[in-house]
């Protein structure tokens, strides 16, 4: 019995270096998680097309890179666009809080006079040196956020081209070797092929209905928005128009949390059939873009109820940043395939044990 007393010693040396390695390799690319998560997202998305020109070309490294030059045409250089948009337009928005303050507070104030001489708001007695004091406060803090974020940006810029550049570059060689790499690290994961493929399945399945929803869905709902605060004649309808394509991932909430108080402000400043315009054509038409093509794009791929789509994505983008709407879905259909198969194999080894006593 004790003739052996170290017997298991070198494999929990084994086991010890193998995780300390794992570790460290982890450690090593925790730099680049994001590049690498989108490149696996991007490559299972545009796998389809890669095997379609692989039937047409035979050659692996011509397919992959006309399938990387279609990623770039239809996803990078429109997001690089409107994003480009987004920072000259927030730059203008800048410069004018900057240069015209003392414009925008007169428009503040004025603002106010009008509230409180309206019938409905007189009876509150509302306190407007507060407000206007509050008011400013909150246009110094929107003048410090565009700030600190634009020069944020421009001091991550050359991380951004460098996370950038590693995403294009392994993305390369995900749709080149995708299969052979998945058939590798299955081989050497102690899972069960199956249960590698649910989680592989949930990951697709979640992660490209999450994007089509917000490119299509949100996409279509931050055109229409931008296009009708450009005709009621709200100013940077730009940004307005991109917010909207943001809010619009958030379940329940939407881009209406943008159009809805804009037409409720412009009522009460007394520009009626704008501030009409926009409610109505947020109610029905920019609302109506969401329901009728959510089930259409959604179908019953994602099987997850609504409050855990809403917590996950909020909870997912508040730890993952912009990432985080399509990892915190991801993770939420993790969590959910994990107890899933861990049911299917208690009943399992419950039934084949209820088998051998019987």
């Amino acid at each position: 019995m004790f003739d052996k007393p170290f017997a298991r010693f070198p494999n929990m040396i084994l086991f010890l270096l193998l995780g300390t390695i794992t570790l460290l390799f982890g450690y090593i690319l925790k730099p680049f998680f994001f590049a690498l998560f989108w490149a696996v997202l991007l490559a299972a998305i545009f796998a389809p097309l890669y095997e379609r020109l692989h039937r047409k070309f035979k050659s692996p490294n011509l397919c992959a890179c006309l399938t990387l030059g279609a990623v770039l045409v239809v996803l990078i250089l429109p997001t690089g666009l409107i994003l480009a948009l987004l920072v000259g337009e927030s730059l203008e928005i800048y410069n004018s809080i900057n240069t015209s303050s003392s414009s925008w507070m007169d428009s503040v104030t004025g603002m106010l006079n009008a509230l409180g001489q309206h019938p409905l708001l007189a009876r509150f007695d509302l306190d407007e040196q507060f407000i206007t004091d509050k008011s400013v406060e909150l246009l110094k803090a929107v003048t410090n956020f565009i700030v600190k974020n634009l020069s944020a940006f421009t001091e991550n810029t050359i991380l951004f081209l460098v996370e950038f550049a590693v995403m294009l570059y392994c993305l390369f060689y995900f749709l080149r070797d995708g299969a052979h790499l998945i058939d590798t690290i299955s081989h050497y994961i102690p899972v069960a092929q199956r249960h590698i493929n649910t989680f592989i399945s949930e990951f697709l399945v979640t992660a490209k209905a999450t994007l089509k929803f917000t490119f299509v869905i949100g996409g279509i709902q931050g055109l229409l928005g931008g296009l009708i605060f450009y005709i009621t004649g709200i100013e940077n309808p730009v940004v307005w128009g991109v917010l909207m394509v943001g809010f619009s991932i958030v379940p329940a909430i939407g881009s209406a949390i943008i159009w809805a108080p804009a037409g409720i402000i412009m009522l009460l400043l007394g520009h009626i059939w704008q501030g009409i315009t926009i409610l109505l054509f947020g109610a029905i038409v920019i609302s109506l873009v969401d329901n009728l093509l959510r089930p259409i794009l959604l179908g019953n791929d994602i099987q997850m109820h609504s409050l855990l789509i809403f917590l996950a994505t909020l909870g997912g983008i508040a730890v993952f940043g912009f990432s985080g709407f399509v990892l915190g879905p991801v993770i939420a259909s993790f969590f959910l395939a994990s107890w899933k198969l861990f049911l299917e194999l208690y009943l399992e080894e419950k039934n084949q044990k209820q088998a051998e006593d019987g």
